[in-house]
């Protein structure tokens, strides 16, 4: 068997396991998927006839859920990877890395395994909060084919950028309530984002803290994909810093799990 389809064999056993450990306990993943559809119905019925006004919208609600759900989506991605980094520090921490470095598999393939099975999460959370979004009365009707095509695939790199992270972040935890804390960003940065309210909207000293960290740049690409608005500069800053943090979080994590282990 060559290398590479020892590889690939490997790595779809590993994503098979990902995923039926998901499958058996649900309890992370619904936690985290509960976070971005309690902030979307709390922003969109109690704030949002408020928010609306601010965003220029007057006090139409539809207006507010029509600015929100890019950003809830791209939060929702953050939140899931965070059980990411929960799995991959729980199985470095019980030693079943351990077991599977003396195995004959590809020594990638558990990583890789983590990564996919993430992404795939990422996606079906994003399909089931952007159902919520659709039934509270989110249309994007002016959005083509290729657009969609565009925003799905803007999403999942997005995904595969923050996994990779995630994983970083799992592998040099001590534990899982560590490796929580530790991905706790992946859930703050959305907050000073773009998501609730415009750049312009805020402080003049933070708006450059806004506007060039990853989610906002990304939220507002998402927006003009999906809603018609301007995109500007934003689709390549979103593309920028997808590619640099997949690099980033890719190299620290092989370096990481080539460690010896704790």
């Amino acid at each position: 068997m060559s290398a590479l389809s020892l590889a690939v064999r490997n790595s779809n056993t590993m994503l098979r396991r990902n995923l039926l450990h998901a499958r058996r306990y649900p309890s992370l993943t619904l936690n985290l998927l509960l976070t971005p559809v309690m902030l979307l119905l709390l922003f969109v019925y109690i704030f949002g006839d408020t928010m609306s006004a601010g965003i220029g919208g007057g006090a139409d609600r539809s207006a507010y859920i029509a600015y929100v759900v890019p950003g809830i989506l791209m939060m929702t991605i953050g939140g899931t990877t965070i059980g990411t980094a929960v799995s991959v520090s729980t199985d470095m921490t019980e030693g079943i890395i351990a077991r599977f470095r003396t195995m004959a598999i590809h020594r990638g393939s558990v990583l890789i395994g983590h990564v996919i099975g993430s992404v795939l999460q990422c996606v079906m959370s994003v399909v089931l909060v952007g159902a919520v979004a659709v039934a509270i009365g989110f249309r994007s009707t002016d959005a083509t084919a290729l657009e969609w095509l565009a925003a799905f695939g803007l999403l999942t790199l997005f995904a595969l950028a923050l996994t990779w992270i995630a994983v970083g972040m799992g592998l040099i935890s001590p534990n899982a309530e560590a490796a929580s804390n530790n991905a706790m960003p992946l859930i703050f940065l959305p907050l000073i984002s773009s998501t609730f309210v415009p750049v312009d909207a805020m402080p003049g000293w933070f708006q450059p803290i806004a506007q060039y960290q990853p989610f906002t740049p990304a939220i507002e690409t998402l927006r003009g994909l999906l809603l018609g608005t301007e995109i500007g500069h934003n689709g390549w800053l979103a593309i920028t810093w997808c590619l640099a943090l997949t690099v980033l979080g890719y190299l620290w994590s092989k370096a990481s799990f080539n460690r010896d282990p704790k």
